[in-house]
């Protein structure tokens, strides 16, 4: 609940710059932002290396060697981190030249951003292992503490670089004359800074976790740390491929106006991206702790289902309420629409998130049996099925194709997952009743949307009577865990 209630409160603070970014910046601007981050994305996966994982695993088979884990973790990170930082700032030209596709009308600018995401991504990079302690070590208060301190800087700062310089300068206030002899307006270099300040301020909170790493490298351990994380690392860069490269292709075969406005109907999916957060994060070290209980296996299936539901009635009331979310990502009323046009592709970016949320969840099994190759090999998989059909789709259909790539690859990762865990390690999930949960929200959230045009009324009578549905069909187990 901590880790969850943290999550949601940090996301929706960040949620709240959706709107003031798609009224500040048009759609061109927002698609550089777009595609930024959909970069620093990918090149996090890389840098973190797979060792989160690694470490909680790595805590329960050696648990009288705690600080060696934490050490060599903390390590390896650290160097792939140092080893980025110097190259991407000795060739920020290149690398720069390379995004923009050699275009040097805004080439300054460009090579600023390049800069600023290389400092922002070695400072994330070395807070991973330190992050990963305070979870293991059962601090969730301080871990959403920091986290939260970090959005929330980041946010004032977005807001002070958009909304407070240039209330100071038009009003003549106190430092104006310093404010108006550098300052650009609306210039969206100003929010990658701010998110470099709030990193760097995490690192800063962080401190106390720094000083306990000991300078020490256990090589014998490290080779078997290597042998799990680095399928580990293939498996969460094609999870992050999956997630991003649908923007880095739109940028490619389409125009930067495109990717702003899949990049800003996006951000209406960031509740259900934020329940899987959530999740995860307070799932994974018990899913590993819990292993050794004799009905660890019927406990995760019940968690599935109970998963499931929550996703399927989010799923539903999200889509019920569109007409509402809308607002989040329209402009000033001269351009109040300029991005709704994406909006048909949210349903289909929702029922995404739906099946990777599972996927999140039947996952467990190759990492709690230590066949992490699987985990490789359906992420591989799902990596190629984005590429392939993005190619194939984004010159003909623009964003709208690259939402059903992104629910196919999903939706295939979350298939073979279930098939390949049911054969290697076998868990009782009650696949009927998650079928029709899930087949059930489906057709509502098509119907309310489609059929029913996005009607408020008529979306909500459905979010009511399908919460009813799973009540009924669910009383028993619901009356079972009240009393208990």
């Amino acid at each position: 609940m901590v880790y969850g209630i943290s999550t949601i409160l940090s996301r929706l603070l960040n949620f709240i710059l959706t709107p003031i970014f798609t009224r500040t910046y048009a759609a061109a601007v927002y698609g550089v932002f777009t595609k930024m981050y959909s970069w620093a994305s990918i090149i996090n996966a890389i840098l973190a290396f797979g060792m989160e994982t690694t470490y909680f695993r790595y805590l329960n088979k050696f648990e009288d060697k705690k600080q060696q884990v934490y050490n060599n973790s903390f390590l390896v990170v650290a160097f792939i981190a140092t080893l980025f930082l110097i190259t991407g700032l000795v060739f920020t030209d290149p690398i720069t030249r390379w995004l923009v596709n050699n275009d040097t009308s805004n080439f300054a600018d460009q090579r600023r951003y390049v800069q600023y995401f290389v400092w922002l991504l070695f400072s994330d990079a070395i807070c991973i292992i330190p992050f990963a302690k305070l979870r293991a070590d059962g601090k969730p208060f301080r871990y959403s503490l920091i986290k939260f301190l970090n959005i929330l800087t980041y946010v004032c700062l977005c807001l002070f670089f958009i909304y407070g310089i240039p209330a100071i300068i038009k009003n003549d206030l106190p430092t104006a004359s310093f404010f108006a002899s550098w300052f650009r307006e609306k210039w969206v270099g100003y929010v990658f800074i701010a998110n470099l300040v709030a990193s760097v301020l995490t690192f800063v909170f962080l401190l106390p976790e720094f000083l306990k790493i000991q300078l020490k490298f256990d090589k014998g351990m490290f080779a078997k740390m290597l042998s799990y994380s680095w399928p580990i690392l293939v498996a969460n860069l094609s999870f992050i491929v999956n997630e991003n490269l649908d923007k880095i292709l739109l940028d490619k075969y389409s125009t930067e106006t495109q990717v702003g406005i899949y990049g800003a109907v996006c951000k209406i999916a960031i509740f259900m991206s934020i329940f899987n957060t959530a999740f995860r994060l307070g799932a994974e070290p018990f899913f590993f702790s819990y292993a050794k209980e004799k009905n660890a296996r019927n406990t995760y299936a019940d968690i599935l289902k109970y998963f499931v539901i929550a996703l399927a009635i989010l799923f539903v009331a999200l889509v019920a309420n569109i007409e509402i979310l809308k607002y989040f990502i329209s402009r000033d009323k001269a351009h109040v629409a300029e991005y709704w046009v994406g909006l048909p592709a949210v349903p289909y970016l929702l029922l995404g998130y739906v099946c990777l949320g599972i996927y999140m969840n039947l996952s467990i099994w190759y990492r709690l049996s230590d066949q992490t190759r699987f985990g490789l090999y359906i992420s591989v998989s799902g990596a190629i099925i984005t590429i392939v059909l993005n190619m194939v789709l984004i010159p003909k259909y623009s964003y709208m194709g690259s939402a059903w790539v992104s629910m196919i690859a999903y939706f295939v990762m979350m298939v073979l997952s279930y098939v390949l865990g049911q054969k290697y390690y076998p868990i009782p999930y009650n696949l009927k009743k998650i079928s029709a949960y899930l087949i059930g929200s489906t057709l509502i959230v098509f119907s309310s949307f489609f059929i029913f045009n996005r009607n408020i009324y008529i979306g909500n009578a459905l979010l009511v009577a399908f919460i009813a549905i799973v009540l009924y069909f669910e009383k028993n187990e619901l009356r079972r865990v009240l009393k208990r």
